[in-house]
């Protein structure tokens, strides 16, 4: 049985951690599942979006402290969050049902959109056994949610429901229970029937323009968007407007 499950319906690519009996913590196998599905989006031209989600009913449950305790290697490069991360230009969708905690906060938390169950619960639990949100829980993930929240989450350890990271940000959308994944299907559809170039390049911008200084966002925007505005999908997307027609993307 594989750890990691992955198909691509329509572009979409649906990425499952399938370690249910476990609750899908995060062992080797998962990194490496995770790491080769990450490659996998990145390089396939016919993939816009991608979905990850968990089997069972349970986002994750944060790092297998049992295989943590075997001294299994943890230190997977690619993967979607921690040291060696790698990161997509393509938008990534989390659908969250049941537990997303520690690690699989951290997961949760570098994907673009979150979509979550009304019963789903989050949590930072590290400090309770004594570790540290070293995945980008006490570094990235207060660039995205309000700091009082973050501390909160941090340093008790305690879990939130979704109702309260939904008023505060940290959720897109909540579901019924049962629902999360495809509501999340929804957004990447949405995302899928846009132009590929746009939308990889608008993530880019949002990602790496934080850190530019004010005086030259402008000029050092242009070598990221001039290649959309040259390219083969922008004409094609003016012509489908004035024929009232869907663009029909080439990817270039």
């Amino acid at each position: 049985m594989s750890e990691v499950l992955f198909e691509v319906v329509d572009g979409v690519a649906v990425v499952t951690l399938n370690r249910p009996e476990a609750r899908n913590a995060l062992n080797r196998a998962v990194y490496q599942g995770l790491a080769d599905a990450w490659a996998r989006i990145a390089g396939d031209i016919e993939i816009r979006c991608a979905v990850v989600t968990g089997a069972g009913g349970v986002f994750c449950a944060g790092l297998d402290l049992k295989a943590w305790l075997a001294k299994e290697d943890m230190n997977v490069k690619g993967t979607p969050f921690g040291p060696g991360a790698a990161v997509l230009d393509k938008p990534v969708i989390a659908a969250v049902e049941g537990y997303a905690l520690a690690g699989g906060f951290e997961l949760m938390s570098v994907a673009d959109i979150v979509v979550a169950s009304e019963k789903a619960r989050f949590g930072l639990t590290e400090v309770k056994r004594g570790l540290v949100a070293a995945g980008g829980g006490v570094m990235i993930f207060p660039r995205h949610a309000p700091f009082r929240i973050v501390n909160e989450m941090v340093l008790t350890g305690e879990h939130m429901d979704a109702e309260t990271l939904y008023r505060h940000g940290v959720i897109n959308k909540i579901t019924a229970e049962g629902g999360a994944l495809e509501g999340a299907l929804a957004y990447a559809r949405t995302i899928a029937a846009n132009g590929p170039l746009a939308v990889a390049a608008c993530k880019r911008l949002m990602r790496e323009s934080a850190e530019w200084p004010t005086a030259e966002l402008f000029q050092r925007q242009q070598p990221i968007i001039s290649p959309v505005f040259n390219s083969e999908d922008a004409r094609e997307g003016a012509r489908a407007f004035a024929e009232k027609r869907a663009p029909q993307w080439k990817g270039r």
